[in-house]
């Protein structure tokens, strides 16, 4: 198979390499995210919170937005407005808000996952979710 070429659909998309997650005994959680581009470069992002379901969620989520800032900064910018679980069809979903900007104008994402044991997790790979068709629109144009 041949490598894809620059400026090629598919060719910049960013890949979720890895996600740690973290309890610490002070009642704060910790949550780490690594991003990888086509090119192998790595993209960590990294966020404490409070251990509560909601706590627990945010960290996950932030911690991903942090990752995709390195990214796409100073170009777009992204601010995490929400992130809530909802059970729904016997199944949880973690369902997460963002803002995102780009020069002058502003727009509102959301994005979903479908999770039944790791939450924080969840919440990462949501804001990626999320964010799949700016970001596609943002490597296309780059």
């Amino acid at each position: 198979m041949a490598a894809p070429i620059r400026g090629e659909p598919g060719s910049e998309r960013l890949r979720f390499k890895d996600f740690e997650f973290q309890r610490l005994a002070s009642g704060r959680c910790r949550a780490k995210v690594v991003l990888t581009s086509s090119d192998g470069r790595e993209f960590l992002g990294e966020s404490e919170g409070i251990i509560s379901q909601a706590g627990e969620l945010r960290c996950g989520a932030a911690a991903t937005v942090r990752a995709l800032e390195r990214v796409v900064q100073p170009k777009l910018g992204f601010e995490l407005l929400g992130v809530k679980a909802v059970r729904a069809f016997d199944a949880t979903v973690i369902i997460v808000s963002l803002s995102v900007r780009q020069d002058t104008r502003g727009s509102r994402l959301v994005g979903a996952y479908l999770t039944e044991t790791d939450a924080p997790r969840g919440a990462a790979l949501a804001v990626l979710n999320a964010t799949n068709r700016i970001l596609g629109n943002f490597f296309a144009t780059r």
